[in-house]
């Protein structure tokens, strides 16, 4: 079986990544957009862009498995189509959190085996609800990106 990563790149299931690569020895890291159901093809070397994506991913993946996920989807509707494409990387283990724009309330559910807690998201990105909901702040996080790339340089 594929990593999920080497899943996403043999399918070209990326969309405008800001981030892909190591995290640490065993981690993968990858920001950006991934494909749920391709746009229309309307030249042999242009598609149109998606019609379903999950958007503002942040995921965290560890072999041949995603440890962490969170994204953005713009309906429940899209939730099983995203699961249905990637759901051989889901495990018991992996932390996944959606946010979905039309979803009228909170929760957390099963599905296939493979828990999920949904957000509504109105007007935020995901990436500020999970310092949110991790009640870290901006700062905090800079100050972790200074120490390692001071570390770094001390190697």
């Amino acid at each position: 079986m594929a990593t999920p990563i080497e899943f996403i790149k043999t399918n070209e299931l990326d969309w405008q990544p800001s981030y892909n690569g190591m995290i640490s020895e065993t981690l993968h890291g990858y920001r950006g957009a991934l494909i749920v159901e391709e746009g229309k093809q309307i030249s042999p070397d242009r598609k149109l862009p998606p019609k379903i994506q999950a958007k503002q991913v942040i995921m965290v993946s560890e072999g041949e498995s995603i440890k962490f996920i969170s994204c953005e989807l713009e309906s429940f509707d899209d939730f099983a189509p995203m699961f249905t494409k990637y759901k051989e990387f889901f495990t018991p283990e992996s932390i996944n959190i959606l946010y979905v724009t039309d979803l009228d309330g909170n929760g957390t559910f099963e599905y296939e085996g493979i828990k999920f807690t949904a957000f509504s998201l109105s007007e935020s990105s995901v990436w500020n609800e999970l310092l949110e909901l991790a009640n870290l702040e901006k700062r905090d996080m800079k100050t972790l990106k200074k120490s390692e790339d001071k570390n770094q340089k001390n190697l």
